[in-house]
């Protein structure tokens, strides 16, 4: 597949340190390592934390493919790959496309600098938790997620070493939720979730700022996120507040046999 966006002028060693800070949040089961890729494996749902993903997005090697389905076959997982859509990696698509596997689930990478959440008025903030309670739970597991998908998701974050749940409450009641992670000089936002009739409010601003002054009280000064490519409304939000798409991806599964 052609590249589809400019790249948010990351170098290749930022691309490896997102990519490490990304793992660190879904806290798959294991991580084996192979030259160049982190191979994450795990029996939930969150596609992060079970999809080998390359560190850089140079033209991986050509037996890179071949070894890595064999890593995930040994351990009895299906070998799932998340790989960037740019132009390195067209060799490496086609030839997943010969042994059966489809492109789906595209997704864009955005990154910000912590000082671009800054900039937004300031007003009361988010509360921060070292753990999810069960209001932040109930908010995160509610309306328009897949139950099982969605207890995976949450059991995947809370064991995640480092994480903060941060949460907007009114009246009793918890009316937004996210998580963010610190780890290899990056903020991580994750789980972003507002209930339905409370949006336009800008709730989720107001927990981007207090992740983000979270985060330059620890001095990091990025953050990242991963957003399905079809999400209008969160992308016009992450692009008001200074989000761009430093590359997309998409998760290959195989869905045929090899050849077929």
């Amino acid at each position: 597949m052609a590249e589809q966006v400019t790249r948010g002028r990351l170098r290749e060693a930022d691309i490896e340190s997102l990519e490490r800070a990304t793992l660190q949040a879904v806290a798959p089961e294991a991580v084996e390592m192979f030259p160049g890729w982190l191979l994450p494996m795990d029996g939930g749902t969150v596609g992060r934390a079970h999809s080998a993903v390359p560190l850089s997005h140079v033209q991986p090697e050509p037996d890179a493919l071949n070894a890595i389905v064999k890593r995930y076959e040994v351990r009895g997982f299906s070998p799932v790959f998340r790989l960037p859509d740019v132009a390195a990696f067209q060799t490496m698509h086609r030839a997943l496309q010969r042994q059966g596997f489809t492109r789906r689930q595209p997704t864009l990478t955005q990154t910000a600098r912590v000082d671009d959440l800054l900039a937004m008025p300031a007003g009361l903030p988010g509360e921060l938790a070292a753990a999810p309670d069960a209001a932040w739970l109930a908010m995160y597991l509610g309306e328009g997620l897949d139950p099982v998908d969605g207890a995976s998701r949450a059991r995947s974050l809370a064991r995640a070493a480092g994480t903060l749940f941060a949460s907007w409450r009114e009246n009793g009641q918890t009316l937004a939720c996210g998580a963010a992670s610190f780890g290899h000089g990056w903020l991580g936002v994750h789980g972003m979730r507002t209930a339905a009739a409370h949006r336009g409010r800008g709730l989720a601003g107001r927990l981007l700022r207090t992740m983000a002054e979270e985060a330059q009280r620890r001095g990091v000064d990025r953050v990242f996120l991963q957003v399905d490519a079809g999400n209008a409304p969160a992308l016009s939000l992450y692009r008001r507040l200074g989000f761009v798409t430093a590359w997309p991806y998409a998760y290959w599964r195989r869905t045929q046999p090899p050849g077929g």
